[in-house]
């Protein structure tokens, strides 16, 4: 037996049925379609997600999961864990100073900072909002507190 030999089994292959060929070959005229209405036409019938003049699932779902609040305020988190090993005895942490040590990306961002961690040196922190155990160990240490009214 060589490869030329092989072939697969009887009645395993069959052609496809080519309709729209002429009358001769069995699907001619309307090419398997009946005669008229939507289905026969080209492009007929009624796409992916039709559910019978039903609202369709996927309108009757809300768009987004959830709750959305548009009031929401977003403050980037900083501990003072973070403070301790960035900055030395007597700076000011503000939005300008934490973005040139690269702990923020943007100075006009909102900050909070939080209380993890241990801080020994004074610092003077001008943010958004402090935590009140941050602001416990940062006044512990001697330094000051200065949030916006």
């Amino acid at each position: 037996m060589e490869l030329k030999d092989l072939k697969p089994a009887a009645g395993s292959r069959k052609n496809r049925k080519r309709v729209g060929r002429g009358h001769a070959a069995g699907q001619g005229k309307t090419a398997g379609r009946g005669m008229n209405g939507q289905k026969s036409r080209s492009g007929g019938g009624k796409g992916a997600g039709f559910e019978g003049g039903q609202t369709p699932l996927a309108r009757r779902l809300p768009k987004l999961p959830g709750f959305r609040n548009i009031n929401r305020v977003e403050y980037l988190p900083v501990n003072v864990s973070r403070l301790e090993e960035k900055f030395e005895a007597g700076d000011v942490v503000d939005g300008a100073s934490l973005k040139a040590k690269g702990i923020i990306k943007h100075e006009d961002a909102l900050v909070k900072v939080l209380g993890d961690g241990d801080i020994t040196k004074a610092l003077t922190v001008k943010v958004d909002k402090v935590s009140a155990s941050a602001k416990a160990k940062i006044e512990a240490a001697g330094g000051k507190v200065e949030e916006p009214c």
